[in-house]
């Protein structure tokens, strides 16, 4: 499936901004079963400054600073994706990965193969996943036994957050404590994707969290509505011998097709879409929109 996406992100400043530097992450990336075929940014007004690198969990970010007065700051980003699950996981992968139980896993992750060394840093807290309440590593240890393997556990996992917790827009945001989400069983996919990620590194496991797209299938016999797609969240868990798979317990089940990953990180703080500082005073209002079709109904 070859997919064509576009996210725009509007501010409007209330008094205007004199000054601002931002950083995006906004480019897809590319592994076997997604690869980025176009990649547009547009950005208004003109940045004075621009640049591109990639960062440590090799996702691409750009740097940009526009450096006079503007009341308002537009960012669209276009990109044409080419997505197959099948080159990513194919069921011979899937059984291997079903094998490894979680005692087995914890030995392994004690090796010095490149791929283990580079998964442990996804064991450690990071700045978002930090300070785990007893109530977090509790709720891990019901499906995290020893004796199981580490796939089921973990889909295991993933089923049991899609049940449990309610998807409630606005009651949460990037400073509400992880241990305050777990105990009201409320927030967003960002949310879900961090309990789960809190939870396996509670454990002594590897699980990073990724953000990305999810393509919405409207009803049938109902148009596809544009800006109707939206910014995703899930997590991803470190089997080894095996290497990542990717969990989404918002809408519980594993991410194929409809899932486009943007960027890996040990949590919100190392992908977000759009984050910076800026020279201003009174109200700032944003507004998001993603729109994904298949490439054959629009072209960049």
């Amino acid at each position: 499936m070859i997919f064509d996406i576009e996210h725009i992100t509007k501010y409007t400043y209330e008094y205007g901004v004199s000054f601002c530097h931002n950083i995006a992450t906004l480019k897809p990336k590319s592994f076997p079963g997604q690869i980025l075929i176009d990649y547009e940014l547009d950005i208004s007004p003109i940045p004075t400054d621009l640049s591109d690198r990639e960062d440590f969990f090799h996702n691409t970010i750009t740097r940009f600073s526009i450096q006079k007065h503007h009341k308002e700051l537009i960012v669209k980003a276009k990109s044409r994706i080419d997505r197959d699950y099948h080159l990513q996981h194919d069921p011979d992968d899937l059984k291997r990965a079903k094998q490894v139980a979680i005692k087995d896993a914890i030995e392994l992750m004690k090796g010095i193969d490149l791929d283990v060394l580079n998964a442990r840093q996804f064991v450690l807290e990071s700045p978002l996943i930090s300070n785990y309440s007893g109530e977090i590593k509790k709720y891990a240890r019901k499906s995290f036994r020893p004796g199981r393997s580490m796939f089921e556990a973990s889909f295991e996992l993933m089923q049991r957050i899609f049940e449990d917790f309610d998807f409630v827009s606005g009651f949460t945001n990037i400073a509400t404590p992880l241990n305050e989400v777990m105990l009201e069983k409320k927030g967003v996919c960002q949310d879900f994707a961090q309990i789960a990620i809190a939870c396996i590194r509670s454990m002594g496991l590897p699980a990073r969290y990724v953000s990305g797209y999810i393509e919405t299938i409207p009803p049938e016999g109902m148009e596809k509505l544009v800006g109707t797609d939206a910014s995703h969240a899930w997590f991803s868990v470190f089997i080894p011998t095996f290497g990542w798979i990717d969990f989404d317990p918002t809408n519980n089940h594993i991410p194929k097709n409809q899932h486009i990953v943007v960027a890996h990180g040990r949590d919100y703080y190392d992908v977000a879409p759009l984050k910076g500082v800026i020279y201003s005073t009174g109200k700032n209002e944003m507004e998001v929109s993603v729109d994904i079709r298949p490439a054959l109904l629009k072209s960049l």
